[in-house]
């Protein structure tokens, strides 16, 4: 059940009206069931793995509060963490540790090889609701209260909105609010507002913007040996701008959503191509696991509290961490240890070079550096693998190609309608780097006004959705991770 299909919003208006309306002593249980409802669309199987890490963690988390001893909660906090993983592990990462066992094999000169592999669907959401789950246990490892309520902290576990792609949240920021949810009234008009202006800007970044840039993608990458140069290099410029409008598109419908229904999730993106450094970067991009990996395996590993080289090494091992965690393929792994260098760079030399006037020139240069790097690391994060991506490699030098053949993959409607979306991606963003909220700009405007700028952001996405020639990049990036 994608959030850009009309399945969704037919459930999402079910369960939000009877959320609203039902005995509040009875919303936590109706959010529950919508939640495993909305899972189990997706593969009815695999809400018995989402069960099985909420029981396991549940139950960890009242055994820590309880236990007193410092070396027995240890062992406990050890035993979830291993059980946890071990089911991401067989899911996501089996395949990949006998593939990657065999080429070693192959390497050495042995003959032998390891003939098992595993059929199994990997679990939408998998990788996000884990971390979720783990943080909230090491969180009670470190003295936070665990919660009492199984449905409540089952709900927090399942809560659909994020559920398919983040954000990775945090048991003390839902939590809390689960309980307001059976204790308040619901219906606030300017929070409802702005939780449907941020839903349609986020159909709108995926529909008119991220769908419409897959076609150009897609078609370039799928048959990289007809074109050169020129048009390989395009399509990976598009490519991070496809890649920021679906997931942070995926984001602001997921935030909207939870506002609805009285839920404020963790902001996840921060307009990161405006960064003017890796660093910066970072702290814009994908921010729920950026802060999980800092809270929950940089700080752990020492983070820089053993010295300068140590902290470079943490720094490595959590980016190669978080490259393995997208996918179960050494393209990722590259993709994650190229950031985790040119962090390691960054953090070696930048206090060499200290700007004392940092002009609008200054920002500029830095920002077309910067980007130029995360574009060339999305070249691996795009490919399926190693072997496509030297082979995408090789064609590139072989020839320029022709620029007009850019154009060719496109037609005049998707293209004008990419420019102009383009140009309102920039200009929002831009003024959102400023300080200027758009959303509130709106809510200034005469009401003739504002709802011909609704109805035209729904009819467009509306047609555009029913119109698409793309069926398989509707479906979102990040579900696959």
């Amino acid at each position: 059940m994608s959030f850009d299909s009309v399945h969704f919003f037919v459930f999402f208006l079910t369960a939000v009206l009877l959320l609203f309306f039902i005995h509040k002593k009875t919303r936590m249980v109706w959010l529950l069931a919508c939640n495993y409802y909305f899972y189990m669309c997706w593969n009815a199987k695999s809400a018995l793995l989402l069960a099985f890490i909420t029981l396991c963690t549940y139950i960890t988390g009242r055994l820590l509060e309880k236990e007193k001893e410092g070396k027995n909660k240890k062992w406990m906090i050890a035993g979830c963490c291993i059980v946890s993983f071990f089911v991401l592990f067989i899911f996501k990462y089996f395949n990949f540790f006998v593939d990657s066992i065999n080429g070693l094999l192959n390497m050495a000169g042995s003959g032998r090889s390891i003939g098992l592999r595993l059929n199994l669907l990997l679990p939408i959401g998998i990788s996000y609701y884990t971390f979720q789950a783990i943080g909230y246990v090491i969180d009670v490892y470190r003295g936070e209260k665990a919660e009492h309520n199984l449905i409540k902290y089952a709900a927090f576990v399942s809560f659909f909105p994020q559920l398919g792609s983040g954000p990775i949240e945090r048991g003390r920021n839902i939590l809390c609010q689960l309980e307001e949810l059976g204790t308040r009234n619901l219906w606030d008009y300017e929070r409802i507002k702005n939780g449907i202006l941020l839903m349609l800007w986020g159909l709108f970044q995926k529909i008119v913007i991220a769908d419409r840039l897959a076609l150009y993608v897609d078609t370039v990458y799928g048959n990289y040996q007809n074109y050169g140069l020129l048009v390989i290099a395009t399509a990976l410029v598009l490519y991070a701008f496809q890649l920021y409008c679906d997931f942070d598109g995926y984001t602001n419908i997921a935030c909207g959503v939870a506002q609805i229904m009285g839920i404020r999730l963790m902001r996840n993106f921060k307009r990161p191509y405006f960064a003017t450094n890796i660093r910066d970067f970072w702290s814009r991009w994908h921010i729920s696991l950026t802060s999980w990996f800092r809270d929950y395996l940089y700080i752990p590993l020492g983070g820089n509290r053993r010295g300068k080289l140590r902290k470079q090494l943490n720094v490595l091992i959590v980016f190669c961490v978080s490259g393995l965690w997208h996918g179960a393929s050494w393209n990722f792994v590259i993709w994650g240890a190229l950031h985790g260098l040119m962090q390691v760079l960054y953090n070696l030399f930048s206090p060499l070079k200290k700007e004392k006037n940092v002009s609008f020139s200054t920002n500029l240069r830095n920002g077309i550096l910067t980007f130029a790097f995360v574009d060339f690391a999305w070249f691996f994060f795009r490919t399926s693998s190693l072997q496509e991506a030297f082979g995408i490699l090789g064609q590139m030098t072989k020839e320029l190609g022709d620029f007009t053949s850019i154009l060719e993959v496109l037609g005049d409607g998707d293209r004008n309608l990419l420019v102009v979306g383009l140009l309102i991606l920039f200009i929002v963003d831009f003024a959102h780097e400023k300080g200027i909220s758009i959303i509130n700009w709106v809510k200034k405007q005469e009401i003739w006004f504002r709802y011909v700028l609704y109805i035209g952001i729904i009819a467009s996405c509306i047609y555009l959705g029913v119109h698409s020639e793309i069926d398989e990049a509707r479906q979102f990036i990040y579900f696959q991770f």
